[in-house]
């Protein structure tokens, strides 16, 4: 096991991140966090090959830059706070996370917003000494452009940009730039999921939108097929040609990439006849361990000339259901009559790949890929970069010191309108163990402090400490949709000391196990947590479990 404390990469968050300061109301104590995970397929990478995905777990929409010899990497994040991953590499294999680039609550408000809103599908680029993220913040305010002169942070206030629409990223040419995005057709739609391709000069020194905007694609590949959720477009240039790349179909099961070019920037675009270069679609549900809704890629060319994709993908445990969300995958691309192809039609995503020809990354201290674990003490004075919560914090909820996360209070799960007393890290694999040791006492009805596992605000399960009709006992809640919470069972339990809870997933079931005053017991064994997946959830998230505590008020 891999033990790493809050400081864990000597990069955290800052005091102010997710609310340091003073807790408040009936407050519980964490002395540890512990993850283990492991895949079910149980591939194992030959010597000179990696392992899919590089990054597991919820780490979707990827988009990737080179500069010289380095590589950086940012993930969607929606609602969770701090968001938009930035993690870096030499090989496009081990990536370490290196900054969050939404890390400050006044860059960016997310109240009222359910979990799968805010930051969507960002795109990380780099010109004259500057990183650029140009993003939508989904019901809140649309799309803006942040900027760094180091990728780890700080990263800038948002520009706010005036067009309507998602997936924003942007092509550099020369001095100049230019954003292209997913927005409306210029028709009234012609049928659900209409969707069309525009571009427009950005001044990224005045930071502002200029001249006209021009619709590149409208619908798709083949509008008389009536393609939907044509996104995530990305443009590069290789041999005269400009390239125009996208997702197509949506991001579940259909999900594909698609290729159009032209000799000039602003079209017309002409798609390629062998369209999708990826996707997943046209094979048979039914295969064992299958890797599925493959998409939303963005290809790079490498410092010695070679071309690779970055792309999202899912496991599902059975039928088309996965609890850990989407996750990042990479492929090389080959190039065939002036076209780029991510993967052969028919082809499966392959687990193993040979290594891209770079220089090799260190070994990351916290492992991406494969089956890893980690322990969090709770040292320093501040969390690790890889802890997240739900929405933008107003007013502190938590405090680390003398090697302990003490929670106060905050909203209760559920309330779109408020932020929990919740930290968590992403459940990472299929098979997981989570676990934690805290110390609470519930000193009224409907207190409590455990474990959560979050899908969103309507699909979550909590295990801990609370007190019902006056007795203090261990237990078990789950919510699904907007019905209440069900309890699902409970214990008696006498002890004002330490009390170790421990959550074991396995695809679509969870255990739950607890220990106080010596005694390990189990509360509940084989629970159905497909609840939890986004086939039933809904959304774009994945679980996140962590600390959690509560006292109504």
């Amino acid at each position: 096991m891999i033990r790493r404390a809050a400081t864990l990469l000597a990069l955290s968050l800052s005091p102010s991140l997710l609310g340091v300061g003073p807790a408040v109301a009936q407050s519980a104590r964490f002395e540890r966090f512990t993850y283990q995970g492991r895949s079910l397929e149980q591939v194992k990478p030959a010597e000179g090959e990696y392992l899919n995905p590089i990054l597991s777990g919820y780490y979707p929409d990827p988009s990737v830059t080179r500069v010289g010899k380095d590589y950086y990497l940012v993930n969607s994040s929606f609602v969770h706070y701090p968001g938009l991953p930035i993690f870096h590499s030499t090989d496009l294999v081990h990536w370490t996370q290196i900054g969050n680039a939404i890390d400050r609550p006044g860059q960016l408000d997310f109240t009222g917003r359910a979990v799968s809103e805010a930051v969507f599908a960002p795109d990380i680029s780099y010109h004259d000494g500057i990183f650029y993220i140009v993003n939508t913040c989904v019901r809140c305010r649309g799309n803006f452009v942040i900027t760094a002169r180091n990728p780890a942070g700080p990263w800038s206030d948002p520009i706010w940009l005036p067009f309507e629409g998602i997936d924003p990223s942007i092509y550099w040419e020369g001095d100049r730039a230019y954003i292209v995005n997913n927005r409306a057709p210029d028709e009234p739609p012609r049928y659900s999921g209409h969707r069309a391709i525009w571009i427009q000069e950005y001044d990224w020194r005045a930071g502002k939108m200029v001249g006209e905007s021009t619709q590149l694609v409208n619908g798709g590949v083949d509008i008389s097929k009536k393609p939907v959720w044509i996104e995530g477009p990305h443009i590069f240039k290789k041999d005269g040609w400009y390239y125009l790349t996208a997702a197509e179909g949506g991001t579940s099961v259909n999900h594909s990439q698609v290729v159009l070019r032209s000799k000039e920037l602003r079209g017309p675009y002409v798609p390629f006849a062998g369209n999708p270069i990826l996707t997943q679609r046209d094979l048979d549900p039914k295969r064992p361990h299958p890797i599925s809704a493959a998409g939303h890629a963005e290809l790079v060319q490498t410092q010695n000339g070679d071309w690779w994709a970055t792309f999202l993908a899912t496991r599902p445990y059975a039928d088309d259901f996965y609890n850990i969300g989407r996750e990042t995958f990479l492929l090389p691309v080959t190039w065939r009559d002036g076209w780029p192809i991510i993967l052969d039609k028919g082809k499966t995503v392959p687990w193993t790949v040979a290594k891209p020809r770079l220089p090799a990354s260190p070994a990351p201290g916290l492992p991406t890929s494969g089956d890893f674990g980690y322990t969090d003490e709770f040292d320093g004075d501040r969390l690790a970069m890889q802890w997240i919560g739900i929405r933008t914090p107003k007013a502190p909820f938590y405090t680390i010191a003398n090697g302990a996360l003490t929670l106060g209070n905050g909203a209760a799960l559920g309330d779109r309108d408020g932020v929990p007393a919740f930290v968590g890290r992403r459940q990472q694999h299929v098979a997981a163990q989570v676990s934690t040791t805290l110390t609470f006492t519930p000193q009224r009805d409907g207190a409590r402090a455990g474990l959560a596992a979050i899908q969103n605000d309507n699909a979550y399960l909590f295990f801990g400490l609370t007190r019902i009709d006056g007795q203090p006992r261990i237990a078990l809640y789950t919510r699904e949709g907007t019905a209440p919470e069900t309890l699902i069972a409970s214990a008696p339990i006498r002890t004002t000391g330490p009390v170790t809870l421990t959550i074991r997933a396995n695809a679509g079931t969870m255990a739950f196990e607890y220990q106080a005053n010596g005694q390990r017991e189990t509360l509940k064994r084989d629970l159905d947590v497909r609840f939890l997946s986004t086939a039933r959830a809904g959304g774009f998230v994945g679980t996140v479990i962590g600390p959690y505590a509560h006292t109504p008020s």
